[in-house]
């Protein structure tokens, strides 16, 4: 008899919080994308040194942080219907939260930053390197709520990696919210780039055909400033999501992998970010994530 496969994800959206605003409205996007997808949710919090000196400065214990989870678990359980579970794990940020997205085998990661400048740094301009080294996809959020959903996805297409995974995620997300996806493809000054951009895109659109999702498809209007092409496209479309491919330790010749993921995921227009790393996820990993 052949041994069944072990699950690889256990259909949680892991969501680390420092109980700011940002990650409050995280914890929300959270919930509400748990709640469509059927999956579970986990709520974490890393009890890292300025938590420690927070709750010096404070004359408060660890009681203070479990409470601040329950309160969590109190508001958006009864409502939601989603399972909640909380964790609070002393450690750094940059090891405890993606160490514990491999640990339950979350299939997702809702991360609220306050952007490079941010009071408090739990999230902020370290937010990058946490995306960047993430086992999972993860969706960056800031202070927009989540609204009705992610109607409008911004689709970029440029030199990049295979798409491959972002294909998919973007066909899930397009059928849990009946959305439509903008792709936005790169104008290169190589024909032959060009070229291929045009095949690649038409391969998705292919998918996207298959799948019955609604798509447009628009080429940049220059070859320059790809990054703030698709920003402002995505600001006069109204999106409520762009879905890119981070790179982490891929050197694309001309191409500025910091500029480039910080700029969209820090946004100006506060739109939430999902962030796909071109990670080995198994051969079956879309019968766990797709809850159809």
């Amino acid at each position: 008899m052949e041994a069944k496969k072990e699950t690889k994800f256990n259909n949680i959206v892991l969501i680390p919080t420092d109980f700011s605003e940002v990650c409050d409205n995280a914890v929300n996007h959270g919930v509400e994308l748990a709640r469509s997808l059927k999956y579970k949710v986990c709520i974490l919090h890393v009890i890292n040194k300025e938590t420690k000196s927070k709750l010096k400065k404070e004359h408060l214990d660890i009681s203070y942080i479990e409470s601040k989870l329950t309160e969590y678990k109190k508001k958006y359980e009864p409502v939601s219907g989603v399972e909640i579970d909380t964790m609070h794990i002393k450690g750094s940020i940059f090891s405890v939260i993606n160490e514990v997205a491999v640990e339950i085998k979350a299939n997702l990661m809702v991360l609220g930053t306050h952007g490079k400048k941010g009071l408090q740094h739990l999230f902020g301009s370290f937010a990058l390197k946490v995306v960047l080294e993430s086992p999972v996809p993860a969706i960056v959020v800031q202070k927009r709520t989540f609204g009705e959903g992610y109607k409008e996805i911004v689709f970029p297409v440029s030199n990049d990696v295979e798409p491959r995974q972002k294909v998919q995620w973007a066909k899930l997300i397009a059928r849990l919210f009946n959305a439509k996806v903008n792709i936005f493809q790169s104008l290169e000054k190589d024909p032959v780039m060009n070229n291929r951009l045009n095949i690649i895109t038409r391969q998705i659109t292919d998918i996207f055909d298959e799948s019955e999702v609604e798509y447009t498809v628009k080429i940049a209007d220059k070859t320059t400033d790809f990054a703030d092409q698709v920003l402002s496209y995505a600001v006069t479309n109204d999106a409520k999501m762009i879905m890119i491919m981070t790179r982490p330790n891929i050197d694309v010749p001309g191409f500025s992998l910091s500029g480039w993921d910080e700029l969209l995921m820090f946004n100006d227009a506060q739109i939430p970010v999902m962030c796909v790393n071109p990670v080995e996820l198994g051969t079956y990993y879309w019968e766990w994530v797709t809850p159809f």
